[in-house]
């Protein structure tokens, strides 16, 4: 059975920017109509969250040179349960940072390899003050996401 088009947007956090880059690849993604978008905080995603999408955005804060707790929390309850699922779907990553994200970035990179996903686009990093290019970065990255599910890519 073909997987649905669906994008999922998993995101944490707590100042607000993290979330305003979210909802610009939710933007970006929204404009695409054969695709269907949502935007999830990561405490409320599930194993049937992941089973669903077909292609993933992770966003997250960086935290003390890692990534937000709430997002490797996502990864310790679903890991087990639909890595063999997922495997070979497509993701893309949106870090927000005050230093340089590499931290977060490694470490969130390193337990997609578990799951077997295929990054297509490079990381987003936005760092220090919330920039418009940022955000300008953010709907593009959600715009190409979608509209390569729409032309069966992803």
């Amino acid at each position: 059975m073909q997987q649905p088009k669906e994008l999922l947007i998993i995101y944490h956090s707590q100042s607000g920017n993290t979330e305003r880059l979210a909802e610009a690849v939710e933007r970006g993604a929204r404009r695409v109509r054969g695709v269907a978008v949502r935007r999830l905080r990561a405490a409320k995603v599930t194993a049937q969250d992941f089973r669903t999408a077909r292609c993933f955005v992770l966003c997250s804060p960086e935290y003390f040179g890692y990534m937000a707790g709430a997002l490797k929390d996502v990864f310790d309850r679903t890991y087990d349960e639909v890595r063999e699922e997922v495997s070979g779907r497509a993701y893309a990553v949106v870090v927000c940072v005050g230093n340089d994200g590499t931290g977060a970035l490694s470490s969130i990179e390193r337990i997609i390899l578990g799951y077997k996903l295929r990054r297509v686009q490079e990381p987003i990093v936005g760092r220090g003050e919330l920039s418009a290019t940022a955000l300008e970065q953010c709907v593009n990255l959600g715009h190409t996401l979608a509209e390569g599910m729409d032309l069966g890519i992803y």
